[in-house]
C-alpha cells in the first residue's frame, strides 16, 4: 500500500522494465550504493508529490515511450548525474507512478539524442 500524497490520494509507486532491471542491478552491487540512496530519497518525495520532477516537452519525448502509449514523461535528477524517468497514471482513488528509466548520464543522452 503506498502513502497519501498532497492530493489526498493513495500514491503507488512501481518500477518498469529497464527501471526494474537498473534497480536489481544497483541493489546488488556496493559500488552505486550512492544512486541507489538518491533512488530512496525520490521514492519519498514522488510519494507526497507525484509531479514533483521535470515535465518533458511533447516534442521531446523519444518515440520509444510514444510507440508504447506513453504521453507524458517526468524526470528527476538523481546522484552522480544519473536520471530517473517516469509517468503517472491515476483513478479516482489512487495514483500509480510508474518509473520507466534509471539511467546514467550517458544513456540519457543516448534516449534523448544529445
Amino acid at each position: 500500500m503506498g502513502m497519501c500524497g498532497m492530493y489526498g490520494k493513495d500514491v503507488r509507486i512501481f518500477l518498469k522494465d529497464q527501471a526494474k532491471e537498473r534497480y536489481l542491478e544497483l541493489s546488488s552491487s556496493n559500488k552505486d550504493k550512492c544512486i541507489l540512496n538518491s533512488f530512496e530519497r525520490v521514492k519519498e518525495i514522488l510519494k507526497e508529490n507525484p509531479q514533483y520532477g521535470d515535465s518533458i516537452s511533447k516534442r521531446l519525448i523519444p518515440n520509444y515511450f510514444k510507440k508504447i502509449g506513453i504521453k507524458r514523461v517526468y524526470r528527476l535528477e538523481l546522484a552522480n548525474y544519473w536520471r530517473l524517468l517516469y509517468t503517472i497514471e491515476g483513478t479516482d482513488k489512487e495514483i500509480f507512478v510508474f518509473v520507466l528509466c534509471i539511467m546514467n548520464h550517458k544513456e540519457y543522452d543516448k534516449l534523448f539524442g544529445y
